[in-house]
């Protein structure tokens, strides 16, 4: 037989695209459309009413005065509200079938969730279903009567193109306050249209079998028997009456479709998804409306389709909509309650995982559960992260504790190098909790349920002969609708088809659970899973970064005073209520588009002012604590919220602060000055570079020979593609070392400031050494103003290290200075969060930090033979995209170099530079809460029980990674301690005595007690 299938083939796409689905809609009318034009209002972070979110309500925008309009006109602003009301009548001679409006706003199909998006109504305010590009439209009547009146609102939201065909272009649109305000959209269908479903059905059958004959082996007999009936069925279809030949077209399909699966075939969980950023190229105030507009999808859907499951993550989203947008909150409800609308994922958003600290991404699993719990009864055993840049090694652990098992992504597909050996594994972290995880082999959290997905899917599953299960989140996310009734017909015809992975609606519990019984012994990856690529995102934005980090740090401070004034002062109200708001405010701005540096300029313009206003607050919180814990009184008290003793003041106390030794200023021979303590010897020659920092205890230099220390670098940085996201590794290869001064000159005190100009920037450096300190304090201000520039912070250390640790939550992490492998090369650009440490076997050497994340640490060996390790810390960059103005202006930056520290050392000074001490006149000190009598146990917490029992809850941690003993002794009564898990809840009773309790921890182990007052 020749060799046709080129002539079917095309036949088929030609046929599809001109003749079979346009006969879908075969006959048609024009709607009355007019408009109102809602005033353009920029979102207000006090979020107080509907319409500080620059929108209005639904009622106001239905009864609005409206102008007519038509098809071909332009519409929509940048970032403008449209209120369309479109008008009909259902032709009498259309009774007895079934009729849809079609409402195209000016849609692009190839840009769903990227583009504008519209909100459909009843005149009653109930809202129908969501307008996306690939969802335009909305059922009248199936079947309809004739004659009926079709009155429809739609809230058109015309988000302008950031992502668009050139990807990456700088552009003022970004924000409503740059962007310019010509309309962007032209409407280009409104009407009322006769649906013929089957038909339909003919486009989802041919479309199943072209995609799923385009898999299959050219010499395989089903693709050329499903090549034959494909061919038949063409036959069989008149090309002048489609729609009268549709059904013998599909009798022709029949035997091919309802051949089975081979009982090996892959097995797909098919789980409806929308995944949506809650912040990106698109304010706070839209994804609020983007929710709406999925879920009132979603919740349309489900009614339609019996056999559809739909999960959706990110507490916060849900209580959006449940503030928000009642109406569309009732039609969720219900959906949850018959089990089909599911909660997913037990966070409160889909947060960066590698920049949070401890506590902070302890609280996203505690807020973001106790909301599905407090809901719906819904307790998460699964965490749901598709989308974030890599996952930190102290995540298992955190997951556990929280009360889940499981944990879904599907980012690490992503990495540039190397490819994940594994789609279903357990996931070891720092302590030892191992996790079962999967990472869908469909390699899309936006699956649209293509023959070349499911394919791609079967074939690309890594742990083929023990495990035939996988997952598939499917749907178009980010405002582009969700699951589509497309989608779910061709899912029901991939039930169970011969050549095809066999397909089925689950909820994740159902998948995970059938999953982790059929691979009982699965392969083990420990460590962080590193996403080789958007590393950058570890330094964009630096001011929403230290907004982050500070915020964390303050909130530690405001609920440990707040708890030991709680218990200690007469009449003092803990502050239950603002805490919770605070936190939750803080945990969505950790969502891993807004910490990461990668949304617009409008989400980091509002989390600026948002994060002002948590400084203030939390600020406000803790001085009227720490006033009450006072009294009244002239003796100056040091209150010290680290979790260890500083300067005489115990962990979590306040005293008078101990008297220090001296430190020493001098200048030095060859130009510059040295510092001197008794502990340390620092020299700063004539440039304002570190040439000398000896630990004077050990008798050790720190500093590499011939390299001289806080060497600002600057490189060009233009990567290939994803501007804000990625550094590529060729940006190395060009650095100008920044070595002169404008000025290097002494300060009073142990301190010298260093000037330096480079192109339209200044850095104005202190380095301080204070009287007694182990450490090198240097202030970094910089004015920068440079476009597609990376600016690092060199120490070349006299460190001969295989690996370094870099702090994580709750402990830290590894990693080599070598590049033996690609896995290790990959690696230039990492994490780390109050310090990073490299050791030599007794002596070691920290820097620590109070707001950068992103480093890098390179090795050479010297002509001496010694080694030399080079930390660099990461301080600015300057994409143009998303954010063409990222990073402008004043900076501050705050960093020491302890020189002589080892891992215990780092951990105090880290938590030291973040939490500086706060003075007060009093009448006395004031004794710690809880006291710790091992260094190695760090309290992270310290806090009143979130059900307002009084009941006093510490939260502490092995930080220096090997076995610690240790009693925890509480200052007030105690009647009992529970070990709870992070929800508070209890797991087992602790023995203790008068409240005392003694712990035993392993490396980096996690604990949480409950101490009962009353």
């Amino acid at each position: 037989m020749h060799d046709d299938r080129g002539l079917v083939e095309a036949r088929l796409k030609r046929v599809l695209d001109e003749r079979v689905r346009p006969a879908v809609y075969p006959e048609s009318v024009p709607l009355d459309v007019a408009v109102w034009v809602a005033p353009r209002i920029g979102a207000s972070p006090d979020r107080t009413e509907s319409k500080a979110w620059g929108t209005v309500p639904v009622e106001e925008g239905i009864a609005a005065d409206v102008t007519p309009v038509a098809v071909g006109d332009r519409w929509g602003a940048p970032w403008g509200t449209s209120w369309f009301r479109v008008t009909g009548r259902v032709p009498e001679e259309w009774a007895g079938r079934s009729v849809e409006a079609i409402l195209d706003l000016g849609f692009d199909e190839n840009m769903p969730g990227f583009q504008c998006e519209g909100l459909v109504y009843r005149p009653d305010g109930t809202p129908v279903k969501g307008l996306n590009p690939r969802n335009q439209w909305v059922r009248i009547g199936a079947p309809v009567d004739g004659g009926e009146e079709v009155r429809l609102h739609i809230e058109a939201a015309s988000n302008p193109v950031l992502l668009d065909y050139h990807p990456f272009l700088p552009t003022r649109l970004g924000d409503i306050e740059t962007s310019h305000s010509d309309p962007l959209y032209t409407l280009a269908r409104m009407d009322l249209a006769v649906f013929d479903e089957t038909v339909w059905r003919l486009v989802i059958d041919l479309e199943v079998l072209g995609e799923l004959m385009h898999e299959l082996p050219v010499e395989s007999g089903r693709r050329w028997d499903i090549l034959r009936a494909v061919d038949r069925a063409l036959d069989a279809l008149d090309l002048q009456d489609v729609n009268g030949t549709a059904g013998a077209a599909r009798s022709e399909l029949t035997g091919v479709l309802s051949s089975p699966a081979e009982p090996s075939a892959h097995r797909i969980s098919a789980i409806g998804h929308a995944h949506i950023d809650s912040a990106w190229l698109w304010p706070l105030r839209e994804t609020v409306r983007k929710v709406a507009r999925t879920t009132s999808n979603m919740t349309a859907l489900l009614d339609d389709e019996p056999e559809f499951v739909f999960a959706m993550s990110q507490a916060q989203q849900w209580a959006w909509i449940k503030e928000h947008r009642p109406e569309v909150w009732a039609k969720v409800v219900k959906a949850v309650a018959d089990g089909r609308f599911v909660p997913a994922g037990g966070m409160w958003v889909e947060a960066d995982t590698n920049m949070p600290g401890s506590e902070a991404m302890a609280r996203q699993f505690v807020h973001g559960k106790r909301f599905f719990i407090d809901e719906f009864g819904v307790d998460n055993d699964e965490a749901w992260l598709p989308d974030t840049f890599g996952f930190a090694a102290g995540l298992p652990q955190i997951i556990k504790a929280a009360g889940s098992k499981w944990l879904l992504t599907q980012k690490i597909s992503w990495s540039q190098t190397n490819k994940f050996p594994h789609h279903t594994f357990q996931w070891e972290g720092i302590d030892g909790t191992r996790i079962f995880t999967h990472f869908p082999p469909v390699d899309t959290y936006n699956c649209a349920m293509k023959g070349s997905e499911i394919a791609h899917a079967a074939k690309n599953f890594k742990d083929k002969g023990v495990a035939r299960h996988s997952l598939a989140p499917t749907g178009w996310g980010d405002g582009g609708g969700g699951t589509t009734r497309e989608m779910i017909a061709k899912a029901a015809r991939l039930r169970d088809l011969e050549g095809s992975a066999r397909v089925v609606w689950e909820t994740p519990a159902e998948f995970f659970t059938k999953a982790q019984a059929e691979y009982a012994d699965p392969p083990v990856w420990v460590g962080e899973l590193y996403l080789e690529l958007h590393r950058a995102t570890l330094t964009s934005q630096a001011k929403t970064k230290q907004g982050n980090r500070r915020s964390e740090h303050l909130l530690r401070e405001a609920e440990l005073w707040s708890a030991t004034a709680a218990v200690r002062v007469d009449g003092f109200a803990y502050p239950y209520a603002d805490l919770d708001r605070i936190w939750k405010t803080v945990l969505l701005h950790q969502f891993h588009d807004i910490l990461p540096g990668s949304s617009i300029a409008w989400v980091h313009r509002e989390a600026e002012k948002t994060y002002a206003m948590v400084a203030a607050e939390l600020t406000a919180l803790i001085d009227s604590a720490q006033r009450a814990l006072a009294g009244e009184g002239a003796e100056p008290l040091v209150f010290n919220a680290t979790p260890h003793t500083r300067g005489g003041v115990a962990a979590g106390g306040a005293a008078a602060p101990a008297g220090d030794e001296e430190a020493g200023l001098f200048a030095r021979p060859d130009g510059g000055f040295v510092l001197s303590n008794g502990r340390l010897r620092v020299e700063i020659d004539g440039r304002g570079l570190v040439v000398s920092a000896y630990d004077r205890v050990a008798g050790r230099e720190s500093i590499a020979p011939d390299r001289p220390a806080n060497l600002l670098q600057i490189h060009p940085d233009f990567p290939n593609m994803w501007d804000a996201w990625d550094v590529d590794a060729f940006y190395r290869n060009t650095v100008t070392d920044l070595v002169e001064a404008d000025e290097v000159a002494a300060e009073e005190g142990a301190s010298v400031r260093v000037v330096r100009s480079f192109g339209a920037s200044r850095v104005t450096q202190r380095l301080t050494l204070a009287p007694g300190a182990p450490r090198l304090d240097i202030v970094t201000e910089v004015d920068w103003h440079e476009t597609e520039k990376f600016l690092k912070l060199a120490f070349p250390l006299d460190v001969h290290a295989e690996r370094y640790a870099s702090e994580t939550q709750f402990g830290h992490f590894y990693r080599a200075t070598h590049t033996n492998t690609s896995w290790e090369s990959a690696k230039f650009e990492a994490c780390n969060h109050r310090f990073v440490h490299l050791e030599e076997p007794g002596w070691g050497v920290a820097l620590v930090t109070d707001s950068t994340y992103g480093h890098d640490v390179t090795r050479t060996v010297r002509d001496d033979a010694g080694t030399t390790t080079t930390l660099r810390v990461s301080l600015l960059r300057a994409p143009r995209f998303p954010d063409p103005e990222t990073d402008q202006g004043p900076h501050r930056f705050r960093h020491s170099l302890v020189p002589g520290a080892t891992i215990g050392d780092a951990v105090r000074e880290g938590y030291g530079v973040n939490l500086p001490e706060r003075t007060l006149p009093g009448a006395g000190p004031v004794a710690p809460l809880v006291v710790v009598d091992n260094d190695a146990v760090v309290v992270t917490a310290v806090k009143l029980a979130d059900d307002t029992s009084g009941d006093v809850v510490v939260r502490f941690h092995e930080a220096c990674g090997g076995r610690a003993r240790a009693t925890l002794t509480p200052g007030f009564t105690a009647h009992s301690v529970t070990v709870t898990d992070l929800l508070e809840r209890p797991l087992s009773e602790a023995e203790s005595t008068d409240g005392a309790v003694e712990v035993a921890l392993r490396p980096f182990e996690l604990r949480t007690l409950r101490f009962r007052r009353s």
